[in-house]
Formats: C-alpha cells, sequence, structure tokens
C-alpha cells in the first residue's frame, strides 16, 4: 500500500461515506 494502515482505514471510510451520501441525496450532484 502506498498509504499506511491509518490514513488507508480513513480514505476508505471517507470514501464509503460520500458514496452513500451521494446516493442518498443524488438531486445535490
Amino acid at each position: 500500500m502506498l498509504f499506511d494502515d491509518g490514513l488507508g482505514l480513513v480514505l476508505t471510510i471517507a470514501g464509503l461515506a460520500y458514496l452513500v451520501f451521494a446516493m442518498l441525496r443524488p438531486e445535490r450532484f
């Protein structure tokens, strides 16, 4: 991995959270 486990985990959670938010609120994108 290019990042350490902590940073990779944070990026993964942030990415998944953004995708879920985008799917729940499609009218805002």
